[in-house]
């Protein structure tokens, strides 16, 4: 496995000289992030990440993301125009020797949590999600609290309506429509580019505010594997996104599409699954609902061998910043990744 570590920019708390430190760590996840979404990204801002990182001793090989315009996943006619767009931002990610690109297709939400600084019982926060807690807002109500953390802050409260009642309009098999056409319309470069596309899992992985979400579990999964069959059409395999359900073996998911190799991108962290919801926890399998040994051991023992990272983390030892994306947690999540590699590594070597 390659492991890497999501850097924000210049302005991310966490600095390159730090990650830099991680034990075994090979390279940097980022992004450009002052290009509206759907634009062309410059390649002297490309250029910039890839300088900065190379001179901090790491590789720039992973995107984490180019994020896909609502006219495209609601399937409006300018769609083929940020489509255009999106192809471009491959080949000029390919020519900076980017080999991944993480993506989503998610509506309107990237992620949904309830709250970002929830106190656990060892005195750390996490990131959580309570059931109840959302069924309190109506994102078509002007009087809704619209202040969930994963909604798009760039959406005026009108905006937000508008985008959510259109994707409300649409169906399950819209919205599939919408994302085999994408696909039509970019692996044929990144295939020519020799760049592997990585869908994110929705996150959560369950419908919410009445919104289709269809990346969700291993029968879709197989679907969207199905609608272009390439190899360049992958995943990123998101152990907490999937894991959040207690429908998904993450254990089961990791072996089956690692043999096919179709997982090009895997974010490693643990949840607690509650009748509620669910709390994001420590990395180690016993502060969590998720077996973490048998996922790494699931990719090893088929042949698994691109990107990893550990996902969020909760802010321990005082330390604030970026909720989900400090140092500390993310460090000592990295350490133990390559401890459960290493271990899966040689008894895999030494057994078969």
């Amino acid at each position: 496995m390659k492991l890497s570590f999501r850097w924000y920019g210049e302005d991310d708390k966490v600095t390159l000289e730090q990650i830099r430190q991680i034990p075994g760590m090979e390279s940097v996840v980022t992004a450009v992030y002052d290009v509206p979404v759907g634009e062309v990204w410059s390649r002297e801002s490309i250029s910039r990440l890839k300088e900065l990182t190379q001179q901090a001793g790491l590789k720039f090989q992973v995107i984490e993301s180019v994020p896909v315009h609502e006219d495209i996943k609601l399937g409006k006619p300018s769609r083929d125009r940020y489509i255009q767009n999106y192809c471009e931002n491959i080949r000029r990610l390919a020519e900076a020797g980017i080999q991944c690109i993480c993506y989503n297709f998610m509506p309107v939400f990237d992620w949904t949590r309830t709250q970002l600084d929830h106190p656990l019982a060892d005195g750390s926060t996490s990131l959580v999600y309570y059931q109840e807690q959302v069924e309190q807002v109506d994102p078509l109500k002007s009087d809704s609290d619209l202040t969930l953390p994963g909604w798009d802050a760039s959406y005026s409260r009108e905006e937000l309506r508008d985008v959510v009642a259109q994707y409300q309009a649409l169906t399950e098999e819209d919205l599939w429509a919408n994302l085999k056409y994408f696909l039509e319309g970019i692996i044929p470069t990144a295939a020519e580019c020799g760049v592997n596309m990585a869908i994110h899992q929705d996150d959560p992985c369950w419908s919410i505010f009445g919104l289709p979400r269809i990346i969700t579990c291993e029968e879709n999964l197989d679907r969207f594997l199905k609608l272009v069959d390439d190899p360049h059409n992958g995943l990123t395999l998101c152990c907490g996104s999937l894991g959040c359900s207690p429908k998904n073996d993450v254990v089961k998911l990791a072996a089956k599409y690692a043999k096919m190799g179709r997982i090009h991108f895997v974010h490693l962290r643990n949840v607690q699954i509650l009748p509620n919801g669910f709390e994001e926890r420590a990395h180690l399998s016993q502060c969590g609902s998720l077996d973490m040994y048998g996922i790494v051991k699931a990719l090893v023992e088929n042949g698994f061998d691109g990107y990893v990272r550990p996902d969020h983390g909760r802010m321990i030892w005082g330390e604030t910043g970026r909720a989900g994306y400090g140092l500390y947690d993310r460090a000592l999540g990295a350490a133990y990744i390559n401890g459960l590699f290493e271990a899966a590594e040689k008894e895999y070597a030494a057994h078969g």
